[in-house]
């Protein structure tokens, strides 16, 4: 395989809530491998100020004033891309997020805003920039940002837990419709990024926690993100579709096992798996 399969030069991509944090460093990455990038961000002032910095990368950068959960905004944003970058090779539908709470204090109104937001605006993005890119014969990468939250339980994000199942597997059957046209679609699933939320775990005093539940003993980078991103948005995974891609320091192969002092345990102080140390050569 050429080298230049890892390049996504003069690409078009569509990043969603790409103004800020993960899906701001995605953009950023991918300008920086090649592509021009329109951040699509219902904050007109963040979606501008990544533009600024995609454009100063020497990429085309375009930033248009976007929420998601509105299926006409989605379609008047595709239809401008096209029309001003000639095409939509890409898509990251990364625009999602909730305040945490438990689910029988939550309503209708609050279930419906969840799955408008983290569910069916992946939905809306996803067939306009199919369609598109199916108009347009180009063979593009479609990946959902999910989360670890999607295959594990986490008290306080029922809804926006089952929302980002549901991403993994839509990403699942969209393999199988999308592929006739060429198009691939997978989803990656971040755990804990230091993005500008993370405040509490960058404190000196909570690293030893940091360290004990995060098998790679630290946070992840959003630029970490975007190089999974990357990967499936060039030719390096022109084989790979339908499948979620966890970007979590082993977070989900733990699955709940932690440091504790020399040993992994599953129960705070009670020891059970000793870690051996490494013998010498």
């Amino acid at each position: 395989m050429d080298p230049s399969s890892a390049l996504l030069t003069d690409k078009v991509a569509i990043i969603t809530g790409g103004g800020q944090g993960i899906g701001k460093g995605i953009a950023l990455t991918f300008a920086r491998f090649g592509a021009h990038v329109v951040i699509a961000d219902r904050n007109a002032a963040l979606a501008e100020s990544a533009a600024a910095e995609i454009r100063a990368l020497g990429r085309k950068g375009l930033a248009i004033q976007t929420d998601v959960k509105d299926f006409d905004q989605v379609k008047a944003m595709v239809d401008r891309t096209v029309r001003e970058l000639g095409g939509v090779d890409i898509l990251v539908n990364n625009a999602g997020g909730q305040i945490p709470h438990p689910f029988l204090e939550m309503g209708p109104d609050r279930w419906r805003r969840a799955v408008d937001l983290n569910l069916m605006g992946m939905v809306h993005c996803t067939d306009a920039v199919v369609r598109a890119m199916i108009a347009g014969k180009r063979r593009g990468s479609i990946i959902n940002i999910s989360s670890i939250e999607g295959s594990r339980a986490v008290p306080g994000y029922s809804i926006y837990g089952a929302c980002k199942a549901g991403m993994d597997n839509f990403a699942k059957t969209g393999a199988l419709e999308f592929g006739d046209y060429g198009i691939r679609i997978n989803s990656i699933a971040p755990d804990v990024i230091d993005t500008g939320i993370a405040t509490e775990l960058r404190k000196p005093e909570n690293q030893a926690a940091v360290r004990s539940a995060i098998p790679l003993g630290r946070l992840g980078k959003v630029e970490e993100v975007g190089g999974a991103a990357v990967f499936l948005a060039s030719d390096l995974s022109s084989y790979v579709t339908g499948i979620t891609l966890f970007v979590d320091g082993g977070t989900w192969a733990a699955g709940g096992w932690k440091h504790e002092d020399d040993s992994w345990t599953l129960f705070p102080g009670v020891r059970m798996a000793p870690r051996k140390p490494v013998p010498k050569q």
